[in-house]
């Protein structure tokens, strides 16, 4: 199940078109105005491989490029103040009837645009996609070394992830649980995912990082989602190359 409803209404209610100043979350900024979300965050790994591209602090940081300082909800947060809407990770969904039967349902959500940013030499600001960090080394090989291959998109899905029970407590947002904030792998509880299903199985996990681009270990960096400009933009995963 995805975030409440009456979440999104209170939040959303919260910010209208006279609303021009800046709202601030713990380790996030909203500019409704310029329609982006800052998050506060750190390169975490350098070099290996990926299954994201961003996590919560302590989280799955042995395996995500960045360790970003805000809470998951909070980040879901601060997208719906843009007024986008969230939708879901890729799950499995009981059919009713009187036979027990499951069927896969798909990601989705609005699609968010994932830019990284630091100040360089002479505090020169550098903005890039964060697609420029993340590459697939192909069986291919042109003259002496293997083609790398980009990340070919840096838009993702506010699926959002799910609000789940917690025995007789409070409901519990899974991807404060999890730390699984932006998603290479399909894990079920991501707040942003590429669109389609990517795993092991299907031979979908074979990124990792691009470490000529990427700024040194521990910097300090700015994460900046906007509302994807190209809605209609699709994922399509590299095909293998044969030998």
């Amino acid at each position: 199940m995805k975030v409440s409803r009456i979440l999104t209404m209170i939040v959303t209610s919260t910010v209208t078109s006279a609303t021009a100043e800046p709202v601030k979350l713990p380790g996030i900024e909203v500019d409704p105005v310029g329609r982006c979300v800052t998050v506060d965050s750190t390169i975490c790994l350098r070099e290996g491989l990926l299954e994201l591209v961003a996590c919560a602090k302590g989280g799955k940081e042995h395996e995500s490029l960045l360790s970003m300082e805000a809470r998951p909800l909070h980040v879901h947060t601060a997208l719906l103040l843009l007024g986008l809407e969230s939708g879901n990770p890729a799950l499995m969904e009981r059919v009713e009837g009187g036979e027990e039967q499951w069927r896969h349902l798909p990601p989705s959500g609005d699609l968010v645009e994932v830019f990284l940013a630091w100040r360089g030499k002479d505090d020169e600001l550098i903005e890039k996609p964060v697609s420029e960090f993340i590459v697939r080394v192909s069986d291919r090989v042109d003259g002496d070394g293997a083609v790398e291959e980009r990340l070919p998109t840096h838009a993702f899905l506010f699926a959002g992830s799910r609000v789940v029970d917690n025995g007789g407590g409070p409901r519990v947002y899974q991807g404060d649980r999890s730390g699984n904030l932006i998603s290479l792998a399909t894990f079920g509880d991501e707040l942003l995912c590429l669109q389609g299903v990517h795993s092991r199985e299907n031979r979908a996990l074979l990124w990792e990082i691009n470490t000529k681009a990427l700024p040194p270990s521990g910097t300090k960096v700015t994460v900046r989602l906007r509302p994807a400009k190209s809605p209609g933009a699709t994922f399509k995963q590299p095909e293998r190359k044969k030998k």
